[in-house]
């Protein structure tokens, strides 16, 4: 190896340098990838790029450089890290509209964006999808791929079997009267502070919300608790028995003086079950108030601003926001946090929250979209007649799809056993009363992992391949998100009578799971035979 100085190499004595150092192979793509994500500097010398090798080591012995080698080690060399989007904070990832709802599942927009753009790489070595094509999505979800097509000028449709995924993928993407939006939500905002003035329970949880601030200084002081709790001076299970008792003494006392009703008498469905007697009153108000609004697409926005907000008052332990394994009704030691929470007793303040969230990031959008056409359908993707669908939902894009075809689908289908679609939004479909397809769900989790529910989610899989085939253009591109675990994307490309053409492997960094380890997704590149 010849370099300009002993220290600084060109992109490709990078890569060499760098195989040799940590025993992996790098390839020029790799160390450009460092460089315009800000993980290595460069030099120019009269327009070459040039790379310090002291920086390249540095950042092999950083935790980044170690996670990508420990990683490739476990998943295999193969791995994609340009595709880690390591670089990305969570606002990056959660931009404007992305975060307009919580949703289990669903994908980064940066990865959609990569494969719609016009850009090409050492992996991605052609373009796929230009501006003024349509791309299809047939599993909709929250409608990340309607965001991002519209973004880069692209036409989209989306298909989801939920009702409320639906819903929420079509208020990303519908164009909204921020100004009247705004007038709704305060107007709402309003009604619901005169609804619960005189309420006792907002009396109660301030007395309650006092005590616990001024307990949780003497008893659970910052940070030193944990840190008495981690060396093990304290027994963390018995010192928190015992003045969770002290404090449920002290909620009793303030429930009777205030007279309180904090359980709902019916525990038949999700939003009796979940939500505390206090927190579903204000719910059935502004619902109410909701119903008022003649606006329809302010009304649909309000929708999911309320649905937004009940989803964080659900009656459960911060620990189990998202598993729900008991509902909380009174005071808890919270291991999360380290001292005693509590339940909410009220919504008006996450309501007020994300009302100004939604307008601001609906705002943010605005600016981005362009002139272009999207929709999700709300359907079965195994037999859904988009056409017929799209002339009856939206004729001027109806007209457009009968003319050039959709030429191609980004999507990420249900993984075998994982998530139950419907149940993940239960409060939604109890408030709203959508219409749940539960047995129409591909791979759901309350089928398990059997033999048997892989055989029916490869042919469900391969059955919305076959549907969508009618409506492709004949040159069609289609990316398939998943992990692959069980190895039944090659039969399913078989029984839809593709083939897969080529395979990017993606490592997973920022889960919500707890499981933090090495974890990878395919990108499948499927064309016809």
């Amino acid at each position: 190896m010849s370099s300009i100085t002993d220290n600084l190499l060109t992109l490709k004595e990078a890569a060499e340098f760098a195989s040799q150092h940590i025993g992996k192979n790098v390839t020029t793509s790799n160390i450009t990838y460092l460089i315009n994500y800000g993980r290595i500097p460069k030099s120019n010398n009269n327009g070459s790029v040039l790379i310090d090798k002291n920086e390249l080591i540095k950042y092999y012995e950083s935790y980044y450089g170690k996670r990508e080698i420990n990683w490739k080690e476990k998943l295999g060399n193969d791995l994609n890290w340009a595709l880690s989007f390591e670089n990305l904070k969570e606002t990056d990832t959660t931009k404007h509209v992305h975060r307009l709802h919580p949703y289990k599942g669903k994908y980064i927009p940066q990865l959609v964006e990569y494969f719609l753009d016009t850009h090409a790489d050492e992996f991605k070595k052609q373009t796929f999808f230009k501006q003024g094509d349509i791309v299809l999505d047939p599993f909709c979800g929250s409608g990340t791929t309607l965001v991002q097509a519209n973004e880069l000028g692209i036409h989209a449709i989306g298909v989801d079997v939920s009702a409320f995924n639906a819903l929420i993928g079509n208020v990303k993407v519908s164009r909204v009267d921020l100004v009247n939006l705004y007038r709704e939500t305060q107007e709402i905002s309003q009604q619901l502070k005169k609804f619960i003035q005189n309420a006792p329970h907002v009396l109660f949880e301030k007395k309650l919300t006092d005590f616990l601030s001024e307990y949780d200084k003497i008893h659970f002081p910052s940070p030193s608790f944990k840190i008495k709790v981690r060396k093990k001076e304290i027994d963390e299970q018995s010192y928190a028995e015992k003045h969770e008792q002290v404090v449920l003494e002290k909620y009793q006392e303030l429930v009777e003086k205030y007279n309180i009703k904090v359980v709902q008498d019916k525990q038949d469905a999700f939003i009796d079950k979940w939500y505390l007697q206090p927190v579903r009153n204000e719910i059935d108000f502004v619902f109410e108030q909701i119903k008022k609004v003649k606006n329809l697409q302010t009304k649909k926005v309000l929708a999911i601003i309320l649905s937004r907000t009940i989803r964080s008052c659900r009656a459960t332990t911060h620990a189990d926001l998202a598993t729900l394994i008991e509902p909380v009704t009174a005071p808890y030691y919270c291991a999360k946090h380290g001292k005693i929470c509590k339940p909410l007793f009220s919504l008006r303040s996450w309501w007020d929250r994300y009302a100004k969230d939604t307008i601001k990031r609906l705002g943010e959008f605005s600016k981005l979209r362009t002139d272009t056409f999207q929709i999700c359908l709300n359907g079965n993707s195994e037999d859904i007649d988009i056409l017929g669908e799209l002339e009856k939902r939206y004729p001027a894009f109806y007209e457009l799809a009968q003319k050039q075809k959709i030429k191609g689908i980004f999507s990420s289908p249900p993984y075998v056993g994982l998530i139950d679609y419907h149940e993940q939004h239960a409060y939604a479909y109890d408030l709203f009363g959508f219409e749940r397809k539960d047995e129409q769900e591909i791979g759901p989790m309350f089928r398990k992992q059997s033999k048997k529910a892989k055989e029916a989610y490869a042919k469900g899989i391969a059955n919305v391949l076959n549907n969508a085939k009618k409506f492709l253009a004949e040159d069609y591109d289609i990316f398939l998100v998943a992990n692959d675990k069980n190895n039944l994307y090659p039969q399913i490309a078989q029984m839809a009578d593709m083939q897969i053409v080529n395979q990017y492997k993606r490592p997973v960094l920022n889960r919500t799971e707890k499981d933090k380890g090495a974890y990878a997704e395919i990108i499948f590149h499927l064309k016809q035979k």
